[in-house]
């Protein structure tokens, strides 16, 4: 009996120091995260493309593309500016005040004058669109200037004040 007792209180002394052992680990053990924060650390982890395949892949690619189209749209430049002077300081400046890019210089009446002719909306249009001549082999005018956050607005904006600064 007396190797008995001896035996039980070995044991419940040991399990006393596993229980012990036990609550140390657990509190030690990281809490349940948020799913908020969960979600973020799955953000950052995620690959950074994915492989589009079939139609399924197609519709993926379709949606992407359109999603960026609208993040950029929402990017105005210049702060939404519709000053044509401001506009062209800052993006038609480089191009059209040097010459051996080819573009017109702005305060070249002659090269001005049959383009002037066209009329406006089609200066317009080449300016968004972009424009490579008459021929299609001639310098180009990059789509909006080389800036695709500027508004259709602030394009015509800019067109209108560099004819008013060539007549």
């Amino acid at each position: 009996m007396r190797h008995f007792a001896i035996m039980i209180a070995l044991l419940a002394g040991a399990a006393v120091v596993f229980m012990i052992i036990g609550g140390i680990v657990w509190a030690s053990l990281p809490k349940e995260q948020p799913q908020r924060e969960m979600q973020r650390a799955g953000d950052r982890i995620s690959p950074v493309s994915a492989v589009y395949a079939g139609n399924n892949g197609r519709a993926a690619m379709e949606a992407a593309k359109a999603a960026a189209a609208k993040a950029a749209a929402s990017q105005v430049a210049y702060g939404g500016t519709t000053d044509g002077k401001v506009i062209f300081d800052n993006l038609c400046t480089t191009c059209h005040t040097n010459p051996a890019t080819g573009a017109p210089d702005i305060h070249d009446k002659a090269a001005w004058a049959p383009r002037i002719k066209e009329g406006i909306a089609t200066l317009v249009q080449h300016a968004i669109h972009g424009y490579k001549g008459p021929t299609g082999n001639g310098p180009q005018m990059p789509p909006k200037g080389g800036n695709p956050a500027l508004t259709d607005a602030q394009i015509e904006a800019t067109v209108k004040w560099m004819v008013s600064q060539a007549k």
